[in-house]
């Protein structure tokens, strides 16, 4: 009984971890666009951006069901040691992109820690290959609708609003760019925060902890209050890769780019679906930058960051595999 104690409250202290990390690391999601065309001061976005994080991860429990349950089969095909390994994966994943400045998906992260780490202990009887798939299309699909409707966003206001001059424009998109900013940190917190809410509870249920699959009050608190803790802390390097390195935002493109992630982002929190919210949003700020013109968008850095997307689920997946064994041998000694 000690070590079922032990080895739960290790999951829940992972999971938030996973949370404080996503906060920092996903930070730059919600507010870079805002903060590179200086509409808002980056201490004021970023105390915005946690109070809406939390606000958001509040609001429902859709997409932590998905996680905890399209993933893996049912509870019985997993376990704590399990999910230690692949949150331990994700975790060192986010740390090293974060470390590099470059932009990487926490979700893809999470769900590669999960299938290596259950490979290596029940084999692939225990996935859920259909689920995984639902996952995987959503995670690919969304930032290429990102792309594809912002460019429709931005060639709308173009045709709105082209003929005012530059000066009257920045002013005015300046102070709706506060509005698009909140959108999406509420968003950012509507799908990011129950990756971990899904992971927890999962560890609960096949413990024994609870009967089925409903997040726990508690639960949902605890994720909210990580994410919004490590949004606190903020994530400088990624800030200034995804709001000038893509392409050199104003204040029109950045209400834009803004504006459609926050569309895309809660959109798929309604279809309980999760998505990268750094894939959607370097989707939509390379769709709005390639309305202006496609030149515009520094594809270099875009192609850069592909590689680390493709990358992310193999290199979490070897990383839960080895987790995996040292969890038990650390539990079993």
């Amino acid at each position: 009984m000690p070590e079922i104690k032990l080895l739960i409250f290790t999951v829940i202290g992972l999971a938030l971890i996973f949370d404080f990390i996503n906060g920092f690391h996903d930070t730059a999601n919600a507010i870079a666009t805002s903060v590179s065309t200086r509409a808002i001061r980056p201490s004021e976005a970023i105390i915005m951006a946690a109070v809406l994080n939390f606000a958001g991860a509040m609001y429902s429990t859709g997409v932590a069901k998905t996680i905890g349950s399209d993933i893996v089969k049912s509870a019985s095909h997993i376990d704590e040691h399990i999910i230690i390994a692949a949150l331990a994966g994700a975790i060192i994943w986010n740390l090293l992109t974060w470390y590099v400045a470059l932009p990487s998906s926490s979700s893809h992260a999470l769900v590669g820690g999960i299938i290596g780490a259950m490979l290596v202990s029940t084999g692939p009887d225990g996935l859920n290959f259909h689920g995984i798939g639902k996952i995987v299309l959503s995670l690919v699909a969304s930032p290429v609708i990102g792309i594809v409707t912002g460019s429709i966003i931005m060639t709308v206001l173009f045709m709105l609003f082209g003929n005012f001059s530059p000066s009257a424009l920045n002013h005015r998109f300046k102070k709706l760019q506060l509005v698009s900013a909140a959108m999406m940190a509420f968003s950012h917190g509507s799908n990011d925060a129950q990756k971990s809410m899904g992971i927890i509870t999962l560890a609960l249920l096949s413990g024994g902890y609870i009967e089925a699959f409903e997040v726990p009050a508690y639960v949902k608190i605890l994720a909210a209050t990580a994410m919004a803790f490590g949004t606190a802390v903020g994530g400088w390097k990624i800030i200034k890769t995804i709001g000038g390195k893509i392409f050199k935002l104003e204040p029109i493109s950045g209400f834009a780019a803004d504006l459609n992630s926050s569309l895309v982002i809660f959109s798929a929190t309604l279809l309980h679906l999760p998505v990268s919210t750094t894939h959607v949003v370097s989707g939509s700020i390379m769709g709005v930058g390639s309305a202006k013109r496609i030149r515009a968008v520094r594809w270099g850095v875009a192609q850069q960051m592909l590689a680390a997307w493709i990358l992310t689920i193999p290199c979490t997946a070897f990383m839960g595999a080895v987790a995996y064994q040292i969890v038990l041998w650390i539990f079993e000694k």
